[in-house]
């Protein structure tokens, strides 16, 4: 871009200045002109015939700079974006069993392979902390957040969001399969922890194995808690 400031000209083979004006624009279009060049005297522009410019004069030459583009804001955009995982399982117990056994949040750990340890808080029964941990991709994989379980469907939907600490989401979801099973699907959403961004390819398919065998670990969980509440 540059600025439109119109200045007098003196035209080729004139001897005195014409009231004409032509836009700095137009003046850096002549700079190379064959016969003109851009001359300054004082604040005023002008061009003269080159066979009649005398370079021991006061005058300059002027040099147009372009006015600098703007830069564009920066705009910063999350390191990866949430991914989803979703798995199914049709486990041999009533809804009504499925869904008191997922409300104990505290009892995960002793079905779900990478979570090892939930506590709910005394004060705020709706929040809970969760510690992760597992060796996986060579390394040791270890990290916590504070969960909200927000308003649950009874016998059809828990989910929750997390607060602070690792960023994930998820709900599960029961569907009654007759009087005696039914059918649960677990959806997670996480966000990549920067050190698995390495391996976030494998992620995923690694994930959904590590949740059908969490849900695998439920039905027998739930089996086990409606013997001994029959019992």
């Amino acid at each position: 871009m540059y600025s439109t400031r119109t200045t007098p000209i003196v035209g080729r083979g004139s001897s005195t200045s014409s009231s004409t004006s032509i836009s700095t624009t137009a003046a850096v279009s002549l700079f190379n002109h064959p016969h003109f060049i851009i001359n300054s005297n004082s604040s005023t522009l002008s061009l003269i015939s080159r066979r009649n410019h005398n370079p021991f004069t006061n005058n300059k030459l002027l040099l147009i700079r372009p006015k600098p583009r703007p830069r564009p804001p920066l705009t910063f955009s999350p390191l990866m974006q949430m991914q989803d995982c979703t798995v199914k399982m049709e486990v041999d117990v009533p809804v009504s069993v499925a869904y008191n056994c997922y409300s104990d949040r505290e009892s995960i750990p002793q079905w779900m392979p990478f979570i090892s340890s939930v506590k709910v808080l005394e004060d705020k029964p709706d929040l809970s902390r969760w510690t992760l941990k597992y060796e996986a991709f060579g390394r040791d994989i270890q990290f916590s957040w504070l969960a909200r379980n927000l308003q649950p469907i009874p016998n059809k939907k828990i989910h929750w969001r997390s607060l602070e600490g690792l960023p994930n989401s998820g709900a599960v979801r029961f569907f009654p399969k007759g009087s005696s099973s039914c059918l649960i699907e677990l959806t997670v959403s996480y966000e990549v922890p920067q050190i698995l961004v390495p391996v976030s390819s494998a992620l995923q398919p690694f994930l959904q194995s590590l949740l059908l065998r969490g849900l695998e670990r439920f039905s027998n969980f739930a089996k086990s808690r409606r013997l001994d509440t029959t019992s």
